[in-house]
């Protein structure tokens, strides 16, 4: 029945094709798209999945391997599912196998079954046969299993625990006499969702039912950019539009940047829709994940909610895809399969022919492009929710008002004033740790990674000294290595600031929320939980405090180093800055208070200033846009970069030397071929980096050359000795 068909697998290895098998020997039903199957590849069993079926092979028939079994009597994966997976594949030039590793949860790639299986016991015919009342006069303890049983055909072990306390002690006599047998019972009791009574929410502005109104009632593919200032109340005219497509029987797939962002969304959910809804992210164990992929795969769940690699889950029945904070950067994965799940998510919309809604106070130069084209529908909400006005920006020139342990005297005075009237201060900086270096008093030396052309941070909590960007660490340091000096910790990290202000605001209550505070399970959400609730009157930390969260008794805002990014070599510097600050400005004054912001900075004169003080974001990234064009920087074309790496110099520049010979020798016009050039970084985590840039206005071509680059690159000789990948639409060029 079989023998004729050619399985296609993908498999979770780094080459650019789809593997030919044979069916299993044993095989009797037709195996089918979408469905796991196990095979031998090289000297191992992998498990991989089947993208499509044949009914002839390239290779001849004496060279296919059989499959040694098919996982699943279903498809994990239907038509839509692969389709995405193929287009992942094709757009971003990675291998299909990865992709589909990328989209299945820990335990279906490792061969575990879809649905969960419980131990059950159930009765044999003789048991069933058994007279329990006969029973009960020599072992009524017996009996009273026998009775339990008989009313089911097979009751799990946790149904018996609560039933029948104390039952596991008769089951071995039960077997013995061969009137039981033990079983394994599918448990879906968890894929239900959890409901509760919804609530009304507030009366709409007046933009809010205009943005309402366009959004409802609409069907087919359309995206939506819903471009509206902080505290403009964008999740509650996304909430209403939720609450249509879940009363018409469909599912709703919510994305967030970062898992911090899911608690407060959470609760807000349930209280306004009455679902609690299901979560995907990286901070859930994998028997979490997979119950939360399969209850959206089988459409128990209606509402689900996840950062990046929530894209992929399967829906049963789709209807609407919310991506919360667009413009932010970690919708973008920077390692392995570097897909933007934000872009991910409008291809799969329009696929899938359902809307797509992107909402930010801050959007993306692209998704205004796209909007500025027509090919976005644009919505703007100009005013705050609940009669909250924007919060007045100050500038504090740091030539008149000098630091005191990074902070300056305008903004102390401001933090004390708003503590004593009983509100909240917050104080941004993107640093973690405790100071950005140590450096010798004497000799000027500064503590330098080994293994990265970085500078080490100074962790003071722990006493070490560590390296953010390959993970090093070592005791820190309190003499020079090379002359004997005296270290001493130079700038300022969000441990620094905390600490300066316990020194300056004792007795109050001060929470540092970074990667570092909130590294182990539940601390993220008890700082959260204060910071909320009013109880921290002083919050510091970095970009977690800054994306969407709600802080009612919050009316002040400091920005310790704004300055970062006035001089970034990145063309996004202006951009992401702006996002950045006017984020963190959000956070003040969202209640009934006007809040205010301080803003220190060494350059008060610089025209980025004028331009965001004057026309606040849009401003910013209209200034911006021209510049891009006249630049022919995205959205006004194409890239695409090629990254190397290897432990030899001279073996990263070999592949990108035959990399760009490879790319001239297609001789397509419109894609300009810049570099090589070494990473702006050179070395990280003993690894000599260069990259390759490929730029074009016409998005066809690029993808037409990097199609035949990555087919060639992966058969070249000099390949073997580096790590290498393609990153289609790069946000960061380094």
């Amino acid at each position: 029945m079989t023998e004729s068909l050619i399985l296609k697998v993908a498999i979770n290895v780094p080459l650019t094709r789809i593997f030919d098998y044979l069916p299993a020997e044993d095989c009797v039903v037709r195996p089918r798209p979408g469905c796991r199957v196990r095979v031998p590849f090289g000297r191992r069993n992998q498990i991989g999945l089947i993208i499509d079926t044949a009914a002839t092979s390239d290779l001849p028939h004496a060279e296919l391997r059989r499959a040694i079994t098919v996982l699943d009597a279903e498809p994990l994966f239907d038509a839509n599912d692969l389709w995405l997976v193929r287009f992942v594949s094709d757009y971003y030039q990675h291998p299909i196998g990865e992709v589909v590793a990328a989209a299945l949860p820990a335990l279906l790639r490792q061969g575990k079954p879809l649905l969960p299986l419980q131990a059950a016991l159930s009765l044999t015919e003789e048991g069933a046969a058994t007279d329990a009342g006969q029973v009960a006069k020599r072992a009524p303890r017996q009996a009273a299993l026998l009775h339990a049983l008989q009313e089911n055909t097979a009751v799990p072990f946790g149904t018996l625990d609560q039933k029948l306390p104390g039952w596991r002690t008769q089951r071995k006599p039960l077997l013995d006499k061969g009137w039981v047998r033990l079983e394994q019972v599918v448990d879906i009791a968890n894929d239900r969702p959890q409901l509760s009574e919804p609530r009304p929410g507030p009366t709409l502005n007046p933009e809010q039912r205009e943005a309402l109104a366009a959004l409802t009632g609409q069907t087919g593919f359309r995206t939506t950019l819903l471009d509206g200032v902080t505290g403009s109340g964008k999740t509650e005219v996304y909430m209403r539009v939720m609450q249509e497509v879940l009363g018409a029987g469909r599912q709703v797939l919510i994305l967030v940047p970062e898992i911090g962002l899911t608690s407060q969304f959470v609760a807000r959910l349930k209280e306004r829709i009455g679902i609690t809804p299901m979560l995907l992210h990286s901070g859930l164990s994998d028997s979490e994940r997979l119950l939360a992929w399969r209850s959206a795969r089988s459409g128990s769940a209606p509402l689900i909610l996840g950062t990046r690699s929530a894209v992929f889950v399967p829906l049963k029945s789709p209807g609407l895809i919310v991506v919360d904070e667009e413009h932010d950067a970690s919708f973008k994965q920077t390692e392995g399969l570097r897909y933007s799940a934000r872009d991910v998510a409008i291809v799969r919309g329009k696929h899938l022919d359902i809307p797509v809604i992107l909402g930010s106070a801050t959007p993306s130069l692209e998704c205004l492009r796209r909007a500025e084209e027509g090919a976005y529908q644009h919505l703007t909400l100009t005013a705050r929710a609940g009669g909250a006005v924007p919060p007045l920006m100050r500038l504090i020139d740091l030539h008149k008002h000098p630091l005191e342990d990074g902070l300056s005297a305008p903004l102390l005075t401001a933090i004390g004033d708003h503590i004593q009237r009983g509100h909240q201060a917050l104080l941004f900086i993107n640093r973690r740790g405790f100071a950005p270096t140590l450096i010798c008093a004497e000799c000027r030396r500064m503590a330098e990674c080994s293994r990265c052309d970085s500078r080490m941070t100074v962790h003071r909590s722990s006493n070490k000294l560590s390296c953010h960007h390959c993970g090093a660490s070592r005791p820190l340091d309190a003499r020079c290595h090379e002359c004997g000096g005296s270290c001493v910790p130079l700038g300022q990290g969000t441990e620094r600031i905390e600490d300066a202000l316990r020194a300056r605001f004792p007795g109050q209550t001060i929470t540092r929320i970074d990667s570092d505070s909130t590294r182990l399970k539940g601390t993220m959400d008890k700082a959260f939980a204060m910071a909320m609730s009013g109880e921290a009157k002083i919050l510091v930390g970095t970009q977690m405090l800054s994306k969407g969260h709600h802080f009612p008794k919050l009316t002040l805002v400091g920005v310790i180093n704004a300055d970062q990014g006035l001089f970034s070599t990145d063309f996004r510097g202006s951009e992401r800055l702006a996002q950045s600050l006017i984020q963190v400005a959000g956070r003040a004054g969202r209640e009934k208070q006007q809040g205010e912001v301080f803003i220190q900075t060494a350059f008060a004169d610089h025209p980025f200033w004028k331009e965001l003080f004057a026309g606040g974001y849009h401003q910013v990234a209209r200034f911006a846009l021209a510049e891009r064009e006249a630049c022919a920087w995205p959205p006004y074309s194409r890239l695409a970069l090629l990254r190397a790496a290897s432990h030899k110099r001279e073996h990263t520049w070999a592949f990108l030397h035959a990399a760009a010979a490879s790319a001239n020798a297609t001789q397509l016009n419109g894609v300009r071929i810049l570099g090589p050039v070494s990473a702006p970084m050179e070395r990280k985590a003993g690894r000599y980096r260069g990259q390759l840039l490929l730029q074009s206005r016409d998005r066809r071509v690029l993808h037409q050359l990097l199609d035949i680059l990555r087919r060639d690159l992966e058969g070249h000789v000099a390949g073997r000795r580096v790590r290498w990948s393609i990153d289609v639409d790069p946000i960061e060029l380094f």
